[in-house]
C-alpha cells in the first residue's frame, strides 16, 4: 500500500495565501452588491464575512479579512461605496471604519465558536460575531454622530438585513464547503 506524503508547507500556505485573496474577493464583491431593502438598501457585507468564517476556521478567516482590509488600506476600492466615498486609509477612518475593524475580530470569533458546532451552535457563533461587528462600529460611529443618533443611524436600519443574513448563512452552513479548501476545525 502506497502512503502520499504530505504537501510541503510552502504548497500548503501558497494554498491558504490563494483562498485568502480569493475569500477577499468574495467580501468586496459582496460589499458591491446592493439589494432593495427597507428601511435602506443592504449589502452582502456581512453575509460574506459570516459565510467565510463558518466554511473557514479562524486562522483562514481572519487571513482573508486581513488581506481584504489591507487591501483596502492601500486603496484598492474593495469597500462598499468606494471609490465614490474615498478610498484607502481614508475611508476606513471614516464612520464605517469601526464595522471593518469589526469584520476582522468578528469572524475570527465567529469562525472559533462555530467549530464543530451543529446549525444551532453557528446561529450563536454568527451572532456573536455580529455582536463584536455592532459594538465596535457603533462606538467608531459615535463620533462621527450625535450620541442620541448613534443606534438610529448605525444598528436599527441594518440589524433585520444581517439577522436574514446570518440564517442564510446558517441554512448554507450544511453544505460540504470543506471541500472548497477550509475546515470547520481549523
Amino acid at each position: 500500500m502506497l502512503q502520499s506524503t504530505p504537501a510541503p508547507y510552502w504548497r500548503t500556505l501558497s494554498r491558504q495565501a490563494a483562498l485568502a485573496v480569493a475569500g477577499a474577493a468574495l467580501i468586496t464583491l459582496a460589499a458591491k452588491l446592493q439589494i432593495p431593502f427597507w428601511p435602506v438598501p443592504m449589502t452582502l457585507h456581512t453575509l460574506a464575512v459570516m459565510a467565510i468564517a463558518v466554511a473557514a476556521g479562524p486562522r483562514l478567516a481572519m487571513a482573508t479579512l486581513a488581506a481584504y482590509l489591507a487591501a483596502g488600506a492601500a486603496g484598492l476600492p474593495v469597500f462598499s461605496g468606494t471609490p465614490e466615498r474615498g478610498i484607502g486609509i481614508a475611508y476606513m477612518m471614516g464612520p464605517t471604519g469601526g464595522y471593518l475593524a469589526g469584520y476582522l475580530l468578528g469572524a475570527g470569533l465567529t469562525a472559533w465558536l462555530a467549530q464543530g458546532r451543529g446549525t444551532l451552535g453557528r446561529i450563536g457563533a454568527m451572532l456573536s460575531g455580529l455582536a463584536v461587528i455592532y459594538a465596535l462600529g457603533l462606538a467608531w460611529l459615535a463620533q462621527f454622530v450625535p450620541a442620541g443618533q448613534v443606534l438610529s443611524a448605525g444598528l436599527f436600519p441594518f440589524l433585520p438585513a444581517d439577522l436574514v443574513k446570518v440564517a442564510l448563512v446558517a441554512a448554507g452552513a450544511t453544505l460540504p464547503w470543506h471541500r472548497l479548501g477550509g475546515t470547520a476545525s481549523r
